[in-house]
């Protein structure tokens, strides 16, 4: 089972807002998910990102590999 890191969009239209979930890679990018591992909202100025850092930390270490928005958001959060 591959496991990603990804985003999950639910804000409206023209409004995006973002969870950070972990899904198999085979799940649609707007279908299930495992967990939720935090928020990213692009609409504020800068740009707000929330993570649950045990939890990322956890899916990092057990083989989650992040998408590349994921990956850049997960450096400046200083997780990774």
């Amino acid at each position: 089972m591959a496991v990603k890191m990804r985003l999950h969009r639910i804000g409206k239209k023209k409004v995006p807002f973002y969870r950070i979930v972990v899904a198999d890679s085979k799940f649609p990018v707007a279908g299930r998910f495992i967990e939720q591992v935090g928020t990213y909202d692009p609409n504020t100025d800068p740009s707000t990102v929330k993570f649950d850092e045990e939890l990322a930390k956890k899916w990092l270490s057990n083989g989650a590999q992040p998408t590349g928005v994921v990956n850049k958001l997960l450096k400046q959060a200083g997780i990774k």
